[in-house]
């Protein structure tokens, strides 16, 4: 028997499914009315890591800064999402897509570290003519699944996409995750994000208040239905006052407010953002709900488990072929082996795809026919479960030998009742 792609698959799916992916949408707007500019960011994520920090600047001629981010990179750095320094400049970022293009021949410096990178801008940058004469010294596909946004307190903005920069001085622009020099209106307003936020703008009229900007950011906020998920933290920045706003987890009745200028002469500190708001009861079922992206161990179960069910069909099908002496047992093998297979491709799909656990079931990927196919796995596993379970019953009750194989089916079976239940419990079978 020749195990070597077996081997093979199960060691690609171990490192495939122990890399770990996420996806981050976001939404922003700015709005500029007699002479002042207010930004507001809703981070839509399901991290539990929420922070807020104050860097004092570190050479005379640098700016003191805000910033606010979820995805910790190292022990004590976090990736800044949004932030504002001394001189007014704030900044957004958002995934959004980007087809990859050849960047050879251009030279450019390359981007090594991203937090030093983004916070040396708004450290060194005041005006959006400087950010752009900053930015246009690197490589900016470094940053290939995002578009950043900067904008200064006279209200201009320039938004940074992988390999494009646009300059705007509009009054009021919403901005969603996608890169405007490749989507048209038509295209963007299919994202509901940007759609309410454009709508609000329209059917209102337009002031630099906390009021309104508060209202836009709760019109363009998300609260999913099936765990109550959705945006972790708004931010709502003041260009002119030089503070800024916040909100936690889609609660706009409660707010607290920074002012620049007085946190950074308490010297570079760092808050947990969840410790600044009352208790949430939303909030902590999230902290509470596990999945492979949050529990380690999950993760490293489902890549063990999911590289060996490819090697576990493959046994049963060459069993139930080179072995004709096991009657009824070739069928509850072969209807084994075709589960093991599908079940890996939907662990895979499960470690890939952090969006499965959050959206409603069966869920539908914005691209991939393929993966939104893939939802009906579970139903699969819920139908088939029942024939094997009975017919590997039968066979290990009447069969007097093989027990390794009987031993093979009692745990791909026990995989198969786990699994059921770990798909009941992320909620993967509910359809209404």
């Amino acid at each position: 028997m020749n195990l070597r792609p077996a081997l093979f698959s199960f060691s690609l799916f171990f490192l495939l499914v122990c890399y770990p992916q996420s996806v981050q949408p976001c939404s922003m707007y700015k709005v500029t009315v007699g002479g002042k500019t207010l930004v507001g960011c809703n981070e839509d994520t399901w991290r539990t890591t929420s922070r807020i920090w104050f860097e004092n600047a570190k050479e005379p001629h640098e700016f003191g800064a805000i910033f606010t981010g979820s995805r910790q990179v190292s022990l004590k750095q976090f990736a800044p999402q949004s932030g504002m320094n001394e001189a007014g400049l704030t900044f957004s970022r958002l995934a959004a897509y980007y087809p990859q293009q050849d960047t050879k021949g251009k030279q450019k410096k390359r981007i090594i570290n991203e937090v030093e990178y983004l916070v040396a801008i708004l450290h060194q940058c005041a005006t959006i003519e400087e950010v752009k004469e900053f930015v246009e010294q690197y490589d900016h596909s470094f940053f290939i699944e995002d578009v950043f946004i900067y904008l200064d307190s006279t209200g201009k903005y320039l938004v940074v996409e992988p390999y494009n920069l646009i300059e705007g001085n509009n009054p009021y622009y919403v901005l969603s995750n996608f890169c405007p020099s490749i989507t048209d209106n038509e295209q963007a307003r299919k994202l509901e994000r940007f759609r309410n936020g454009e709508d609000f703008l329209q059917d209102h009229q337009p002031d630099s208040s906390l009021s309104f900007c508060r209202a836009l950011s709760d019109t363009m906020h998300v609260c999913r239905n099936r765990n109550g998920d959705g945006t972790l933290l708004t931010s709502i920045w003041d260009t002119k006052s030089r503070s800024v706003n916040l909100y936690f987890y889609h609660n706009f009745d409660t707010t607290v407010q920074f002012n620049l200028a007085e946190e950074l002469q308490k010297g570079d500190h760092i808050l947990n953002t969840a410790d600044l708001f009352p208790r949430n009861l939303e909030f902590d079922r999230l902290i509470e709900y596990k999945t492979p992206f949050n529990t380690p161990l999950l993760r490293v179960l489902l890549a063990l488990v999911g590289g060996a069910l490819p090697l576990v069909a493959l046994i049963f099908l060459l069993v139930s072929v080179l072995d004709r002496n096991l009657a009824n047992l070739n069928r509850v093998l072969v209807i084994a082996a075709i589960v093991d297979v599908f079940l890996a491709l939907y662990f895979f799909v499960l470690a890939t795809n952090i969006n499965v656990f959050y959206f409603d079931a069966p869920y539908r990927h914005f691209s991939s026919n393929l993966i939104s196919a893939a939802s009906f796995i579970p139903f699969l596993l819920l139908l088939s479960a029942v024939p094997v379970l009975l017919l590997s019953a039968g066979f290990i009750r009447k069969a007097k030998r093989r027990t390794w194989i009987k031993s093979l089916l009692v745990a791909n079976n026990f995989v198969y009742l786990t699994a059921i239940f770990g798909f009941a419990y992320w909620g993967l079978y509910t359809i209404f």
